[in-house]
């Protein structure tokens, strides 16, 4: 089925978005990239997200927003004392979905909050109850050019040695910094990590909207400790002995900016904590529970997860989320087709 290609995005020139010059193109170039290297490695019926198809597991909570938030920061689901269940999913970032988690990788984690009332920003989906917010182990992504985005797509499609060489190559020596240090920061339990949008976000709508980048992390911060002999699994082990003892607590933070030399369209320079404080304004709790199932290993598959499930006091800012809007959206569905599976939000 052939693809529409992406019309210009309409841009928030008041907390500083500008468009790139190639970043439609650019856009349905990784789409359609991405899109034959799904078909390429999975059969009809067995696709998975070309990114994070691995998960450690998929679990229920509850999001209670703080009961007293400043003004600037109680906006959109952030109500004093509002509550939501919530589904949370934990993830490697590799493509392949077998790889070990003894091999260095990014970690994932996908919030979804259920219950949201308000109409949303994707047309297809308004009228959905749901906000997404994604997260990954590193405050910064690891490019801004649409064409390295691109260059990196084609490279890490490649197989073999040449393939593997690409990738530095695409990213550039900054990017491939970025890129090593996400892939090698030490985790040995997803529920006690922390995790960052890397990426702004519109916070409010109107004049006094503001930028902000999201970060989520333990209620009390443990040290991590790897196991001596780790399985190929170890971080799904761990999960699974956490929620067999008992809940988990998270805090969900706000990072407002506080500077306008904190880009929104760079995602490669972190906003330093030091001038722009994170600000909590929501606890996470994560009930015991079994989670390891085949049940809940399917209805987690099912579900899609995209920054733009999202009102418009959270709108994702900058060229990476725009470009997230597409290429989100088009995998989706095309993994959703190939699965012969209904792609619905849950309610």
């Amino acid at each position: 089925m052939s693809q529409p290609r992406a019309k210009t995005p309409a841009i928030d020139a008041l907390l500083g978005e500008a468009l790139h010059p190639d970043e439609v193109a650019a856009a349905d170039a990784i789409a359609a990239a991405l899109d034959a290297e799904i078909r390429r490695r999975y059969a009809p019926g067995s696709a998975r997200r070309d990114a994070h198809p691995k998960a450690h597991g998929c679990v229920r909570a509850e999001l209670r927003v703080l009961d007293t938030l400043p003004p600037a920061l109680a906006k959109g689901i952030f109500v004093p004392g509002k509550r939501y269940s919530a589904w949370m999913r934990f993830s490697n970032g590799a493509s392949n979905p077998d790889q070990p988690d003894t091999v260095p990788d990014a970690r994932g984690l996908a919030l979804k909050v259920m219950g949201v009332p308000g109409k949303k920003l994707l047309a297809g989906e308004s009228e959905a109850g749901t906000q997404d917010f994604i997260f990954i182990n590193h405050p910064v992504f690891f490019a801004n050019d649409p064409n390295r985005y691109l260059a990196l797509v084609k490279a890490a499609s490649g197989e073999g040695l040449l393939g593997k060489l690409g990738i530095p190559l695409a990213l550039g020596v900054r990017g491939a910094l970025i890129a090593f240090q996400t892939t090698h920061n030490p985790m040995s339990n997803p529920l006690q990590g922390q995790y960052f949008t890397m990426v702004p976000y519109a916070l409010g709508t109107g004049p006094k909207r503001q930028a902000v980048k999201y970060s989520i992390r333990p209620c009390v911060a443990k040290p991590v400790r790897m196991p001596k002999n780790p399985g190929p699994d170890f971080l799904r082990a761990a999960m699974r002995r956490s929620l067999k003892a008992g809940d988990v607590c998270l805090e969900l933070l706000v990072q407002p900016r506080t500077s306008d030399d904190m880009s929104v369209e760079d995602s490669m320079t972190e906003w330093d904590p030091a001038q722009a404080p994170f600000i909590p304004v929501a606890t996470i709790h994560i009930p015991k529970q079994v989670f390891d199932t085949p049940a809940r290993h399917a209805f987690c598959e099912n579900l899609s997860f995209t920054p733009w499930h999202s009102l418009p006091e959270h709108r994702p800012l900058g060229v990476t989320n725009r470009i997230r809007r597409i290429v989100y959206e088009r995998i989706s569905r095309l993994r959703h087709e190939m699965n012969d599976a209904p792609r619905v939000e849950p309610e």
